[in-house]
């Protein structure tokens, strides 16, 4: 699968003011272990407000940035957004987003009146709108016109570059297990003061409101409770589909931020959780050539600040000096958030809780997984065997995203009886 190419769309405002091959999968066991995110000048955003207002801002020296309507809106103000050619209304604030700077709002999508001729009789959610944006899956439609704005204030060039190919990364994948980039805009935003040039990012996606697995996981373990073992498989199942995408590109993409934080959650009646995988900042082609120290130093370097260190491979906490990494890092990470889908933490969390003194890097390293004695869930011994199959220390005899597939298969068809 080649990797489209796609362009962060970017415009200037001037006036706004700046913000200060793999090994034989584990045998199955019968026994179990009792354990457990216009055209209009490209991307404006509007705050309305009496025109005095306005004129009483000017005549301070500056007018309102696309984060004031945010926080006005959210404080009762009420706006309007422009994300290039689609208007959003502020419902409310959903939290902060990775970096200090970023922020994330629920919208709702404003529709203009249709007319009478095209037989819809008024303004309706999905009617016009993004519906009519070619390239969007209809299944990521709102059926209520909400979706989630991500806002990102841009301090540096590094930072911007960074947007951009998190822009580039997410535009290229399209799957149903894969949070998709719905919109997206970067405007400049210059101080009427200074004269410094900043940026604002709008990043537009579809809207998940019962929480991240972290989240699920959290609130079942202050009530004691633990996933069955068909719905981790489920789950699981769902994520290795959204992997096995990003690793069919060639280049084959690595994640790199496999974990419950960034695995989006949707109950539905009747029918297993849907399972969506978020968050593509770190995202990048996965296999990387090390042939020397100062390789080896530098992924080390960018590792440690772009993946998390609680399910973060062994190869990207030591990198030898001649080394192929590849996209099995990915399958570390999976068998970590399995393991935490059981029993709430990473395997590693359990294991500096247990052995004192011990760095994470240390126990990582090792590769020794234990497992909670105390009461809690019971699940099979297949199931922990999968986890450990997933957490070889050695890439080289990790298996692929496609043996992992293959086996989760298997499980589910023998759990599901």
């Amino acid at each position: 699968m080649k990797a489209p190419t796609n362009t962060p769309i970017e415009t200037t405002r001037p006036d706004l003011i700046p913000t200060s091959r793999a090994p034989a999968p584990p045998e199955e066991e019968e026994s179990s272990s009792h354990a457990a995110c216009p055209s209009r000048a490209n991307a404006i955003v509007k705050h309305r407000r009496e025109p005095d207002d306005e004129l009483q801002a000017a005549a301070m020296g500056c007018s309102f940035s696309g984060l004031n309507a945010l926080y006005d809106t959210v404080g009762g103000g009420g706006g309007d957004i422009w994300v290039n050619d689609y208007r959003f209304r502020v419902v409310r604030r959903l939290g902060d987003a990775g970096p200090a700077g970023s922020f994330v709002f629920l919208v709702k999508e404003v529709v203009a009146a249709a007319t009478a001729s095209d037989g819809t009789g008024g303004a309706v959610p999905g009617a016009s709108g993004l519906a009519k944006k070619k390239g969007i899956d209809p299944s990521h439609i709102s059926a209520d016109g909400t979706y989630a704005l991500k806002k990102v204030l841009i301090q540096n060039e590094q930072h911007l570059e960074q947007v951009r190919q998190e822009i580039r990364v997410s535009s290229q994948f399209s799957h149903p297990n894969l949070l998709p980039l719905l919109e997206n805009a970067i405007i400049a935003v210059k101080g009427v003061q200074d004269g410094s040039q900043n940026h604002e990012a709008y990043l537009l996606f579809p809207v998940h409101l019962d929480g991240t697995l972290q989240d699920i996981n959290k609130n079942m373990l202050e009530k004691k409770e633990y996933f069955p073992t068909i719905s981790i498989l489920q789950i699981f199942r769902q994520l290795c589909a959204g992997l096995k995408h990003m690793h069919s590109f060639d280049p084959p993409y690595s994640h790199n931020g496999v974990k419950p934080d960034n695995v989006l959650i949707t109950q539905r009646k009747d029918q297993p959780h849907l399972a969506i995988l978020m968050d593509f900042e770190s995202a990048r082609p996965a296999r990387i050539a090390i042939r020397s120290q100062a390789d080896a130093m530098q992924l080390q370097e960018w590792a440690s600040e772009h993946c998390s260190a609680h399910y973060r491979a062994p190869e990207l906490w030591e990198c030898p000096t001649h080394a192929d990494i590849d996209e099995r890092t990915d399958i570390w990470s999976l068998g970590c958030c399995l393991y935490a889908m059981m029993y709430g933490k990473s395997p590693f969390d359990y294991e500096l809780d247990e052995a004192a003194g011990e760095s994470l890097q240390s126990v990582t390293k090792s590769a020794q997984i234990k497992w909670p004695t105390e009461a809690g869930p019971s699940y099979p011994d297949s199931l922990r065997q999968f986890v450990t199959w997933m957490l070889q220390p050695h890439p080289a005899v990790r298996p692929h995203i496609d043996d992992i597939i293959i086996h989760v298969d298997k499980l589910i068809a023998k759990y599901s009886i």
